[in-house]
């Protein structure tokens, strides 16, 4: 093992495709288009349709930094380059930690799906979400060239079987299930869009290793432009679905996705959906962990994180400190979990939090990098305005990005107060 090592180029078209799709249409799909029907009703599809239209210019956004200029560092580094190092490594760190408990919430899902299927308890549950993490961690160590193809294996399978979904519960969609529309008012598509953007995160999260990529303009901006029109159209056409059907009514708003499935395939729909919703969250733990560690090398090797996150292996050249501490992270969150402290509806608002305000850095500092590209500017402009019209509904959920300020300036302190008498020592001596 050795600190900084250089990081392997090995991510080509393809593979930079899956990752996309593989970050962005991840454990949403499953969960979240019965939360929002429930929250909004029908009128959910207009948050849909509102998200939906974001989705381009959001990836857009991230894609064409991501091509100019390629970086572990993703978001933060493009941060960094338009406001400073100092907002850059705060930036970076809303994302870091939004993984420790985005993941662990990606896997209790999937997990959770499959032994609803198989009627088992949620000691079990706990224990699969587990052996996803440890599958997410451990594809990250080995690296990325081996990771893609069984990436892009993921991806194909979860699209042909949300597409066979969709198809089956198209017959049962009637138009009574769209009346009343609206039965919560204009407020609650608000909700529901602020719960949405669960769905639409990821975009951000491959810009952090957009350095292995082996020709990033190409990879970053077809590649992005590819899984946003493909991303788009899979989850509005699940949710239209959800809400045609009524699968989200009756307490079932977590597992909707299990009775549009069921439609085709009768009793084998909840067992095909348990596996499929494994493999989706498998799919975003992966593209996550590698994201989140990628920024934990890029962080320590700007003295903006500890040393030791910065470690690289030496036989896979892959950022090991980095997986060491979410391995740590995802540990905590899950005994957390399985002490009954806190819900999973509540878990996954708070990394939504951090999230979007990583996604407005990453759209401010497109503004002001991209000013020599009009149009460019203009989609970074469309996603920052859009982005911002959604935050205020996070709620009491803008609590955990206030810790992770305050812990952030509080460490910041620390290390310059240590700076200080080090070098005092070292004038006395």
């Amino acid at each position: 093992m050795e600190n900084s090592s250089p990081l392997k180029k090995t991510i080509g078209l393809p593979q930079a495709i899956a990752l996309y799709i593989g970050a962005v249409l991840g454990s949403g799909v499953l969960i979240v288009p019965g939360l929002a029907a429930e929250i909004a009703g029908p009128a959910s599809l207009l948050a849909w349709g509102f998200m939906t239209l974001l989705i381009l210019p959001l990836a857009l956004s991230m894609g064409l930094l991501s091509a100019r200029f390629p970086n572990a560092g993703g978001v933060s580094h493009f941060v960094t380059m338009a406001f400073g190092p100092r907002t850059g490594a705060l930036i970076g760190w809303f994302f870091l930690m939004s993984v420790p408990i985005g993941a662990p919430v990606a896997a209790l899902t999937g997990a959770g799906y499959l032994t609803a299927a198989l009627g088992w308890g949620e000691g079990i549950r706990i224990l699969i979400a587990a052996i996803m993490l440890v599958a997410g961690l451990a594809a990250n160590i080995v690296g990325m060239k081996v990771v893609g193809p069984v990436q892009i294996a993921v991806v194909l399978a979860i699209v042909a079987v949300l597409v066979m979904a969709v198809a089956g519960a198209a017959p049962h969609i009637e138009t009574t299930h769209f009346t009343p529309f609206m039965p919560h008012g204009w407020i609650s598509v608000g909700r529901a869009a602020a719960i949405l953007f669960w769905c639409f995160i990821g975009w951000e999260a491959v810009s952090h290793m957009s350095e292995e990529f082996t020709d990033p303009k190409r990879a970053a901006v077809k590649g992005v432009t590819i899984a946003a029109v493909l991303v788009g159209v899979l989850y509005f056409l699940t949710a239209l679905a959800t809400v045609g059907t009524h699968s989200y009514e009756d307490g079932g708003a977590d597992t909707s996705l299990v009775r549009v499935i069921s439609m085709l395939l009768g009793h084998w729909g909840g067992l095909v959906t348990g596996f499929t919703g494994v493999f989706i969250c498998t799919a975003t733990i992966i593209a996550y962990t590698g994201a989140s560690s990628r920024l934990a090398y890029a962080l320590s090797r700007d003295n903006h994180a500890p040393r030791w996150m910065g470690t690289v292996s030496r036989r896979y050249h892959t950022p090991i400190g980095g997986i060491a501490f979410l391995t740590l992270c995802f540990i905590a969150v899950l005994v957390f979990y399985g002490t009954g402290a806190v819900s999973l509806s509540s878990l996954i608002q708070l990394p939504n939090a951090t999230f979007i305000l990583t996604y407005l850095g990453g759209c401010a500092a497109g503004i002001r990098l991209l000013k020599d590209q009009r149009w460019a500017r203009r989609i970074c402009w469309i996603s920052f305005l859009t982005t911002a019209l959604v935050f205020p509904f996070v709620g009491w959920a803008v609590l955990y990005p206030v810790v992770v300020i305050a812990v952030f300036f509080i460490h910041g302190k620390l290390r310059q107060t240590t700076r200080l008498k080090k070098q005092q020592n070292l004038e006395q001596v």
